[in-house]
């Protein structure tokens, strides 16, 4: 039995006759390969695409994003017996456990109405965007499978992830409303205003997203850090606290330029928006929301400073002291962070775009 000899490709000739010269390897002599692959019209697959033409194909892949994240949400507390209401108990035990030390225990409620509904709305909203922070965080890594296996602008996972939590803070929002409702609270026209701020909200949340993203992706020990700044980043963000009534219970370990730094703080920026948004008695007792008057703002500082809480008479006195901020300036800087975030976050997570996945 002999060996069956399999012919080796021939070229055509110029009549369709084939030729007796065998297919060679093109000459790269003098050329490099990239020179050649520009010369014959190639690119690379993974090159990154333009601005534009990057947003655009994030657009085109809206639907991905909605799909992906509804389906992670629902997965994420299927072995749970509980499943959803676990993203509703969660903020909730967090506010009681900080309610039971800072306002029952230690009484860090000072000059603050209504304290209980003014702690809930801060830890909800906090945690909006504490969640974005850790779950983007580690987005990449834990998605290797899928950047390696499907071609997509790969912000749309980060991007993908807050709207997860959107929908989650939708959730926290109706039973945030629950808990105002009880502790007192009236339904006014400027609940209306929460729509903006959790707007302006969910955007910083999309740039600092997106930050996160690439940073962890990169740095492997983010991850283990992140923690310990969150929890720095609650308690400088007036979740516990007014920020605005530091400098006015006549607390001398804190600066005096301190104060304004922390209001203007992105967090505190959105806790303050919502909470003067759907809690009258914040909007009420506001430092700045009356004209000056020294002495009764004297007489609030001396109750806020040397009596355990201040008495109920007293409590929206706070209204007549001088503010370094109003209200208005405080949607200018929730304006100023949300585009800041998303700017420098979309610019910093879209340079690394073709090392993703690649570790």
């Amino acid at each position: 039995m002999t060996d069956a000899k399999v012919p080796l490709p021939t070229l055509l000739s110029a009549d369709g006759d084939p030729g007796s010269q065998a297919i060679s390897s093109p000459d790269f002599a003098g050329e490099s390969l990239g020179a050649y692959a520009i010369r014959h019209g190639l690119r690379p697959s993974a090159e990154r695409p333009p601005v534009l033409a990057y947003i655009a194909e994030l657009w085109r892949r809206r639907h991905f994003v909605m799909a992906f994240a509804t389906a992670r949400n629902i997965a994420m507390y299927t072995e749970a017996k509980l499943g959803q209401v676990w993203q509703v108990l969660t903020p909730l035990l967090n506010a009681g456990v900080y309610f039971l030390i800072f306002g029952l225990l230690l009484h860090i409620n000072r000059g603050i109405p209504n304290y209980l509904a003014f702690l809930v709305t801060g830890i909800f909203v906090f945690n909006f965007t504490q969640r974005c922070f850790i779950t983007t965080s580690s987005v990449i890594t834990e998605s290797l499978p899928l950047i390696r296996a499907l071609q997509f602008p790969r912000a749309a996972l980060p991007l993908a992830y807050v709207v997860i939590e959107l929908e989650q803070m939708f959730l926290a929002m109706a039973v945030l409303v629950v808990i105002v409702l009880v502790s007192g609270e009236p339904v006014t026209w400027y609940w209306l205003l929460v729509i903006p701020a959790l707007l302006l909200q969910t955007i910083f949340n999309i740039g600092i997203g997106l930050f996160a993203g690439r940073l962890g992706s990169q740095v492997n020990d983010f991850s283990q850090l992140l923690p310990f700044l969150m929890r720095t980043w609650l308690y400088l963000s007036g979740v516990l606290f007014s920020i605005q009534n530091l400098d006015l219970t006549g607390n001398s370990s804190v600066p005096g330029w301190a104060v304004p730094v922390l209001e203007v703080n992105p967090a505190a920026v959105y806790i303050t928006l919502v909470r003067n948004s759907i809690l009258r008695s914040q909007r009420l007792s506001a430092p700045g929301s009356k004209p000056y008057n020294a002495a009764t703002c004297a007489q609030w500082q001396h109750a806020a400073a040397h009596g355990v809480t201040v008495p109920p008479s007293q409590q929206y006195d706070s209204a007549y002291c001088a503010a370094h901020f109003t209200m208005l300036h405080f949607w200018y800087f929730g304006i100023g962070w949300a585009a800041l975030a998303l700017v420098v976050g979309f610019f910093f997570f879209w340079r690394a775009e073709t090392r993703y996945g690649r570790g």
